[in-house]
């Protein structure tokens, strides 16, 4: 059972992480204006794995995935990015303007403000071009969460954060499960790689590295640690409620921190983090019968019970950005794009593979 558990880990490790592998994507010199060129719409939609989903305030789906950039307005799939850049994108955001900002892993961050495209790169200050993750402060400030650190751009300039001082990760950098079986060296460059960025209650940011977690109070970053003493290792997600707690999920499992106390939900794997408007917890986990991970639901009445009711909606091989849209239907990515209206699951890979 624990070789099953460490070869699982290693695959989720491989895949959900931003891998040090070299990419083949476009790479523009600066950041430049770039003209908008014919979007292609389909029936259907990305068949590759897909990292995140947003709804914009029209009521669009937008997704990322390793094919680019898709739009969904309810009827078709436009491929956004079919002729701006071939890289993997793995996150997107909206902004309080309605402007679209997508990371890329290799080609830094894509600005999209309807009609066209403006990339920047570490030439324009970013402090690396593999970006996993984006987040808007209260302030109006976007953050990239890079493989080097955090960028933030206050919309004239980035400025760069580094959780610690270490050396930047290489091409040739690899982890393996076994790495978090034991504390990390504290001059690793995991504790710069950064999966995902939130802004608490009181206006202090959280940054999950790959490493671990650290919070920073607008001077100096702190190591967070939980009800034992012990560090969260390799972050995937976190997410501050509708009452404001803060939600963890990665190789430690499941945990809730209130401000004063931490709550572990579950010790497996866990990918992603989502709550709905009825205050249920999504998550995309490690599955309960080892197959693969599954798209799971904490019931948001029993979570103050010992033991909560959860259920495993659906299992696949993995599952990452889980969003519920304005009709309450929940959206989740995989080797594609599925929807759950509660009842049943359809495939957006094509039209035959829905049901």
């Amino acid at each position: 059972m624990k070789n099953k558990r460490n070869v699982l880990y290693s695959l989720m490790i491989m895949l959900a992480g931003v891998c040090y592998f070299p990419v083949q994507a476009q790479q523009k010199n600066g950041a430049q204006d770039t003209n908008e060129t014919k979007k292609v719409s389909s029936s259907h939609g990305p068949n590759s794995i897909v990292r995140a989903i947003k709804q914009d305030r029209k009521g669009n789906i937008w997704l990322t995935s390793g094919e680019g950039v898709f739009k969904y307005d309810g009827k078709s799939f436009t491929h956004i990015t079919s002729k701006v850049s071939s890289a993997r994108f793995f996150s997107v955001l909206e902004d309080r303007k309605g402007n679209f900002w997508f990371a890329t892993i290799g080609s830094g961050v894509y600005y999209y403000n309807g009609k066209s495209f403006r990339n920047f790169t570490t030439k324009d200050g970013l402090a690396s071009d593999r970006i996993g993750n984006i987040y808007e402060d209260k302030t109006g400030n976007v953050w990239f969460g890079t493989e080097n650190g955090a960028s933030r751009y206050d919309g004239k300039s980035f400025q760069n954060f580094k959780m610690i001082e270490a050396a930047s990760s290489t091409q040739t950098d690899s982890v393996h499960i076994s790495a978090y079986q034991h504390a990390l060296p504290k001059d690793s460059w995991m504790h710069n790689d950064v999966n995902v960025i939130i802004e608490d209650k009181t206006g202090k940011l959280w940054f999950g590295t790959r490493g671990y977690i650290s919070v920073y109070d607008g001077k100096t970053f702190t190591t967070i640690t939980n009800k034992d003493g012990k560090a969260f290792a390799n972050v995937r997600s976190i997410i501050k409620d509708k009452k404001g707690n803060i939600w963890i999920g990665g190789t430690d499992g499941l945990w809730r921190y209130n401000g004063n106390m931490f709550t572990n939900f579950t010790q497996k794997f866990v990918g992603y983090i989502y709550e709905d408007k009825k205050g249920n917890i999504w998550t995309s986990m490690e599955s309960a019968n080892g197959q693969g991970w599954a798209l799971s639901r904490y019931d948001g009445k029993s979570l103050a019970d010992k033991k909560p009711v959860v259920t495993e909606i659906t299992n696949k091989p993995m599952i990452f950005g889980i969003l519920e849209d304005n009709d309450g239907n929940i959206w989740f990515g995989a080797n594609g794009l599925y929807r759950y209206d509660g009842k049943t699951i359809t495939d957006f890979k094509s039209e035959e593979g829905r049901k």
